[in-house]
């Protein structure tokens, strides 16, 4: 643990991240000012004209926009405790109808994007309690009135003006709700970026209160990028990385086309290189490495096409660009954000697509991620995924030392990814207390023996641990790496290195060195699999999957049981794991010994 706030300190006191420069506010862009200016769409029809992938997005947006014209306004209803759900529809419904009244001039969009506004203008409040929600929503009308500014009405545009102030403004004063503010993960983005897209759109109205609002969010706001350092990795994992780097880039985008600049916040270690974390995330099956509150399946991700243009790294969007025009992909962030890669598109040249040129992802941080990819064109490329780090960051399970490995297009290592947050809230989950003893990790799919990783005496992961990646290994003859966990095992071992490796011919390999102290230990070795296993030697597992057959052999000098574990959910508040069991062995280590356990994963055809 001591480590972790090593690390914590050095990202926060090793970078200052916002020069101390102000704003040029009188320079502010006249409308339209965020993001596209007056005349930007022409850029994106020559794009639409030039690139067929392209023009099925835009195809994409302008049919949900003729749907949405036939569709009432959406009101004010909660789920649980958030009103999200609503915040987002509005946001995808006003920022899709801006741009098609923008792309077409057809007053129809415009219209009905302004009943939009009107509507969640008169709502009694934004959910304050739950700030995601009021910042979504004040995103939502920021990019609609700057956007259809020339269109409203006076009197609509006072509407939503007072609404953004109220509503939004006016509740981040209450520290109580505005706790985003001092935090570090998702919620600081996604809540500051909204804000300032009110603030940038209102400036001229309220130049006091909006320069309060932008100047807030370049105090706070860099508190969330401390999240990316040193080397990019995101600590809460796929999912969230879509959604806080996805209003984080939202809102550089959004200075730099008001203001001409972010004043630094993209130059923050780590940020800017977090979008190749992120490729290495897609694994060739089209699933995801899935650590953390994270789903399952590869999304295309819009802000990658913003990072493609900074970096001037077209390599990038290998994967992404390849899924824009399937009618089944599905976009980060329920695609309410889709009109922003049209937009960060307009000014790429996709002609020199080409893959990327390395096999190899690592990080340090709090959520230390070692990644190997033997391809970027086949399926059945070779894909290995290892993590550390720690239970305690944000969103995380009780997974340091597990792994994600595929083979001959078949993820014979797998993770279980998140269960919907409101499924155990509304039973009554005590899902957001993060202490040891916590009812979260009851919860099946964030426990350690539902991953995997090991499990020692029975007994859950210290979540007041830390597992570094000690070393990594990226040669033709190993690939992999190594991680301590001794932290997560403090209680009932005295050393847990293991070590996840694939040989020159992409056989993997997992190797524990454990030592115990003056107690025995009972020690589960568990991999999760969607292959159908059977027991075959005292020492063996066959596992068969879409033609598929790889070999479990276990080699230690302690007696083992091999085990096969169903997936049943132990509670009534689990959800189902179809098509998922759990494989591996059992074994008593003495007390006060060194026990090597070593686990390979043979192909068989």
């Amino acid at each position: 643990m001591k480590k972790i706030f090593i690390l914590l300190f050095i990202f926060v006191f090793g970078y200052t991240f916002v020069s101390a420069q102000q704003f040029d506010y009188d320079k502010i862009a006249p409308h339209p000012r965020l993001l596209l200016p007056k005349g930007g769409e022409q850029a994106i029809k020559k794009m639409i004209a030039e690139y067929p992938p392209l023009a099925a997005v835009h195809h994409r947006i302008m049919k949900l926009c003729n749907q949405i014209l036939s569709e009432p306004p959406v009101k004010r209803i909660k789920e649980g405790k958030r009103l999200l759900a609503v915040s987002r529809l509005a946001l995808k419904r006003i920022y899709y109808l801006s741009y098609a009244y923008r792309m077409t001039g057809d007053n129809r969009f415009a219209h009905r994007a302004e009943q939009e506004m009107r509507a969640v203008s008169c709502f009694t409040d934004w959910n304050p309690t739950h700030f995601l929600d009021v910042g979504e929503m004040t995103m939502a009308l920021g990019i609609g009135y700057d956007w259809l500014y020339d269109y409203l009405k006076p009197e609509t545009r006072h509407m939503i003006r007072q609404a953004i102030l109220e509503k939004g403004f006016e509740a981040a004063k209450n520290t109580r709700n505005a706790w985003f503010y001092t935090e570090k993960n998702n919620w600081n983005s996604v809540c500051n970026s909204g804000l300032v897209y009110g603030a940038l759109a209102l400036y001229e109205e309220i130049p006091d209160v909006s320069r309060r609002v932008i100047e807030k969010c370049m105090e706070t706001n860099p508190k969330a990028l401390v999240s990316y350092g040193p080397d990019g990795g995101y600590p809460e994992g796929y999912g969230y990385w879509g959604y806080g780097t996805s209003f984080q880039v939202m809102l550089i985008a959004a200075l730099e086309s008001a203001l001409g600049t972010d004043n630094g916040l993209s130059q923050a270690p780590g940020f800017m290189e977090s979008s190749r974390f992120m490729q290495f995330m897609a694994a060739p099956s089209g699933d995801c490495f899935c650590f953390s509150d994270s789903p399952v399946k590869v999304e295309c991700n819009t802000m990658m096409f913003w990072f493609a243009g900074k970096l001037k790294d077209p390599s990038l969007l290998w994967l992404d660009y390849q899924l824009l025009d399937k009618p089944n992909t599905h976009f980060e962030e329920d695609d309410r954000l889709l009109p922003s890669l049209m937009v960060f598109s307009s000014s790429l040249d996709l002609k020199k697509l080409k893959q990327p040129s390395t096999h190899f992802w690592y990080n340090r941080g709090v959520t230390p991620v070692f990644i190997y990819r033997s391809g970027w064109s086949n399926k059945t490329d070779t894909y290995l995924g290892i993590k550390g780090g720690s239970p305690s960051t944000s969103h995380a399970h009780m997974d340091a030392g597990s792994f994600i490995f595929e083979r001959s297009g078949v993820r014979w290592s797998m993770d279980l990814g998140m269960q919907s947050y409101i499924t155990l809230e509304s039973k009554g989950v005590d899902l957001w207390n993060m202490s040891q003893n916590s009812q979260r990790w009851d919860v099946f799919r964030l426990s350690n023996m539902a991953h995997s990783t090991l499990t020692i005496n029975g007994e859950r992961h210290l979540v007041n641990s830390y597992a570094p990646i000690t070393n990594t290994f990226r040669s033709e003859e190993q690939k992999g790496a190594e991680v301590d966990m001794t932290g997560v095992f403090a209680n009932s071992l005295k050393k847990a290195m293991r070590v996840i490796m694939l040989d020159k011919r992409d056989w993997l390999e997992v190797i524990d060195q454990l030592e115990t102290g003056d107690k025995e230990a009972i020690v589960s070795w568990v991999m999760v699999t969607p292959a159908k296993p059977q027991m075959k030697a005292k020492n063996q597992i066959e596992l068969e999957k879409d033609g598929k057959r790889m070999l479990l052999e276990v080699d230690a000098a302690t007696n083992v049981e091999m085990k096969i574990w169903f997936n049943i959910p132990p509670h009534k508040y689990d959800c189902p794991n179809p098509g998922t069991v759990r494989v591996g062995f059992e074994t008593k280590i003495p007390a006060n010994s060194t026990s090597q356990l070593k686990v390979r994963l043979i192909p068989l055809n």
